[in-house]
């Protein structure tokens, strides 16, 4: 007697089709969500073009920026080697105008708060670096940037402060800054002996063209200046220099 043969449920023909349809579906999510090797197609792009080349360079190495200020609109950058005995400002958008600086070559060596300027009538910024030491007990150099019509130039001749300290401040209130060096009053003895190092200090004052405008009184220490380190100076605190500057 032949049996006939057993048909499946079409219930479970239906359970087996979509068990199939997931297994599927879960194969091609696998596939999909898989991690691409480095450099696959597909994968993000990255940007793998060089950084510009600097411009600049200070001594043997590239420039690094210190500091950075606006002046009236100006912008101007302090740049200087890895080991600040090396630097240039740059004035204006780049590539501007720059400024080798001939402090570095007496042996001044810059830091971040080497930028000091003042905006006006005639705008300056005075780069400043501390010799022997760092800490200002060997003095300090300073030099002068004069910005007038929007040209600016370098003053040419360093000022030097013995005392360590160099600012910028309008002494006179003529919309002109002036150039304030802190000095011991050592007239009988060399400066930088341990005798002119142990004299009073005062504040010397020139206008931005160099002329000498006055001193201060002496004083025991430049922290006892009004505004130390950025010593600030009042015209009527002025009266004719010592050695008749």
């Amino acid at each position: 007697m032949r049996t006939s043969p057993t048909r499946t449920p079409r219930s479970a023909l239906l359970t087996a089709l979509l068990a199939a349809v997931v297994t599927v579906a879960a194969l091609v999510v696998v596939v999909v969500l898989r991690p691409k090797p480095d450099g696959a197609a597909g994968a993000a792009p990255v940007n793998l073009e060089p950084a510009a080349p600097t411009t600049s360079t200070c001594g043997s190495g590239a420039c690094r920026q210190l500091a950075a200020v606006t002046v009236a609109g100006t912008p101007v950058v302090l740049l200087s080697d890895a080991s600040g005995g090396w630097g240039r400002v740059q004035v204006g958008p780049q590539p501007g105008t720059e400024f080798e600086l001939a402090i570095t070559t007496m042996g001044a060596k810059l830091t971040a708060q080497s930028l000091h300027c003042v905006a006006g009538d005639t705008s300056a910024c005075l780069v400043t670096g501390d010799v022997g030491g760092g800490d200002g007990a060997g003095g300090a150099y300073g030099e002068l940037l004069i910005g007038t019509g929007g040209v600016w130039r370098d003053f040419g001749k360093p000022y030097f402060a013995d005392a360590g300290t160099l600012s910028l401040f309008d002494v006179d209130t003529d919309g002109r800054p002036d150039v304030i060096v802190v000095r011991h009053e050592c007239p009988d003895a060399t400066p930088g002996t341990p005798r002119c190092q142990a004299a009073p200090v005062l504040a010397e004052v020139y206008e931005l063209s160099g002329s000498v405008v006055g001193c201060t009184r002496t004083v025991v220490s430049p922290s006892d200046l009004r505004g130390w380190p950025q010593v600030e100076v009042r015209a009527s605190e002025l009266r004719t220099c010592p050695d008749g500057g």
